[in-house]
Parts: structure tokens; sequence; C-alpha cells
């Protein structure tokens, strides 16, 4: 039985510096994993997680096909951005390699269609980390709806802010690599993906329209580099039964906000009413550098300086099941169970392409406020993908 994995890290940038180093080499599932090579254009960037994997330099590569053709592996990680996600998926597939991609699966539809229809031919692991799934109280919150202890689904609102140095390229250090992160990656497609999928998986319905209202004020106003993106996003959701949710994302929190991320998210129901609490997720720290509320849920650096949380515990539960997969613990029917389109983060996707479109097609009022026409997904699903493909999604 093999218990270690070989695996191949495509982009090492700073989703790989926040979040995967410290799976990959200080978690309980560090001792599972063998990270064997690394892809990456940017040579720091490369560099700097092949010097802490120990890799020699033949194991560092430019590309992620120069590295799945000259690397024995067993699966990859592709954390580039999002819009790129599906090519290097695809090829690693194809080459009978297990993947697993953070969230979102892709930028487009026809770009999660594909990654899982490669996945299913190949019949190979695909798995998407939207690590709030490993949240315990959206755990919670998932296995009491769904006892039908609330009735029927009505309304929710979900808000996810995070501090402005999270997009503010003039923020030193700068939290994110890149200065035009927040250009490249509107607060629909860093956090409103989170949360959609968030409440799908709790209620398990399928969204049927999306609308957003986008508001451009904080970082366009910034110096000395100013952006062009949103500060904060209204997602309007109308689900198949008619329920409807509106979900707030942003990242204009003043940098003096008590946490890094500040969310929430409510659920009203027939019989009841759901009140998740997630800006309250552990500590509250009163220190002379100010009050701070830490998050030992999401990530918690322990004593003997492991890190656990549902941060590493989700892509960690991942890895696990492509291992059992290999050592054939795992079923095909429970691999199939594992491809579905609510597994693999289709309808997430679906609603960041309509959410971006909304916003695409939008009205601006005032100053810096874009209105959003309501986006018909079921005609988007057949536009992008075809009626027979759409209809297999539940969207034809």
């Amino acid at each position: 039985m093999n218990n270690k994995l070989r695996l191949g890290v495509i982009g090492a940038g700073a989703v790989v510096r926040e979040i995967y180093q410290h799976l990959y080499f200080h978690s309980d599932y560090s001792g599972r994993l063998q990270i064997c090579a690394v892809a990456e254009p940017n040579d720091e960037h490369r560099n700097w997680l092949g010097d802490l994997a120990g890799l020699p330099m033949n194991r560092r590569f430019a590309t992620h096909g120069e590295m799945i053709a000259q690397t024995e592996l067993d699966a990859v990680q592709v954390n580039t951005p999002d819009h790129l996600h599906c090519v290097p998926t695809v090829e690693a597939l194809n080459a009978g390699l297990d993947v697993v991609v953070p969230k979102p699966a892709a930028s487009t539809i026809k770009d999660a269609h594909q990654m899982i229809q490669a996945a299913r031919k190949a019949r190979r692991f695909l798995g998407i980390d939207f690590h709030k799934r490993e949240d315990p109280r959206i755990k919670e919150a998932e296995a009491r709806f769904r006892s039908g202890r609330y009735g029927e689904f009505q309304a929710a609102v979900f808000y996810m802010l995070d501090k402005l140095m999270v997009a503010d390229p003039n923020h030193a250090p700068r939290f994110f690599a890149s200065p035009d992160f927040a250009e490249k990656n509107t607060p629909i497609s860093f956090l409103t993906v989170h949360m959609a999928d968030a409440l799908m998986r709790i209620v398990n319905l399928i969204p049927m329209r999306v609308r957003a209202t986008g508001y451009a004020h904080k970082l366009t106003s910034l110096r000395p580099i100013a952006l062009k993106g949103f500060d904060l996003v209204d997602t309007e959701l109308v689900f198949e039964t008619g329920g409807t949710a509106h979900i707030l994302t942003g990242w204009a929190l003043p940098n003096t906000a008590w946490s890094t991320t500040v969310q929430s998210g409510r659920l009203i129901c027939s019989d009841g009413l759901l009140d998740l609490g997630l800006d309250t997720p552990g500590l509250l720290e009163i220190h002379q550098e100010g009050v701070v509320e830490i998050n030992p849920l999401f990530r918690n650096f322990g004593l003997d300086e492991r890190v656990t949380g549902y941060g590493i515990s989700s892509p960690g539960h991942l890895y696990e099941q492509i291992i059992g997969r290999r050592n054939h613990s795992v079923s095909q029917a429970d691999l199939e169970e594992k491809l579905t389109p609510m597994n693999l983060g289709f309808y997430a996707t679906l609603v960041l392409e309509g959410a971006e479109k909304s916003l695409a097609d939008g009205e601006q009022v005032g100053r810096g406020t874009t209105i959003g026409p309501m986006i018909d997904l079921r005609k988007l699903a057949v536009q992008e993908l075809g009626a027979e493909v759409a209809t297999a999604y539940g969207l034809g």
C-alpha cells in the first residue's frame, strides 16, 4: 500500500504562500505528500517553493507541460489564476494524474464543464478546494437543514468583507503578490464564490438567475497606485424554488477592522431561522497593537509548529481521497459521487460568470455605482454549452 502521494505543484504564488505551504510542510497531511516538482513561470516564486521543498534545479520548471512530461507524479495541484485552471487540469487528467484545484473550479462554465468531462473520461479524481465546506458551522448547518428541521428555504443574506490591505497594492507588506490583483480578481471571483457555494451546499438548490450591483469608490481613490476594481459587490441569486439570496462581498473595510475578514450569514426558512455567526470564529485579542480577532478554526498555529484548521483539512481530505482511491479503498461509485456538478463547484462558477456578465452589462448610476441586469442562468448555460449539456446540468 502506497500512503505517500508524489505531488507536482503548478503555480507558486500568493495562495501557496498564505495557505498551501502549511499544508505541504507543516500539517497532519504533510507526511502523506511528497512534493516532487514545481512549475511556475516567475523565477522568484518558483525557487522560493523549490527551496522549501528541497527540490533540485531539474525539478523546477517554468511550465506545467515540462513538469508533467519529465516527472513521475501521482497528482498535481493547480494554483494558477482562476482563468488559467482549465488547461493544466485537463492536461494532467489526460496524463493519468489526479488533480486538486483551489476554488473556484474555473472562471467560466465552459472551462468547468471541460474539466469535469476530462475527469470523467480519464476516470481520475478531481477535487475543488472550497475550504468553507469544512467550516464546522457550515457542515452542521447543512446537516440540520437537510434533515427538514427548518422547512422550505426562503431567503438568505451572506456577507464576506476583507480589510483594504487584501487588495491594496500600496500596503506594505503586500498581502497578495501582484499589484493588479484587485483588477484581475473581483470580489465575486475571490469571495462571492465561497459564500454562494456554502449556501448551495446547505440548501442543495441550483441558481437560476443572478444580478450584481457593484460599488467602486475606495479602490479608485488609492494613492500612489489607484485601481479600477470594485470595492463591494451585492450579488442577488434566485433559485429554482423561488428562494432568494443576497451575497455582499468586498475588500475595502478599513485596516483597523478587528479581523482580516468580517463575515456572517443568515438563512430564513418557513419553519425557522439559521444565524451562522461566522464573524465570531474564536479568539479576541486586546493588545497594544489593537483589538484583533483571530480565527483558529480556519488556520491554527500550534506550539509544535503544526498548522491545523479547516483551511488545511479541506485540501488535506481531498488528498486523502486520492490516496484512498489509489489504494482501491474508494469505489468507482464513490468517485462518481465526488464528480457531481455541485461537488465540483460548477454552480459556483455559473454564479461567478453570470454575476460578472451582469456587472459588464450594467448601467452606471451616480459616482462609481454599477447596477447590472438580471441574468437568466439557464439561457447563459444553453448559450455557452448547448441545450443538451445545459439540460444535463439541470439548466435546460
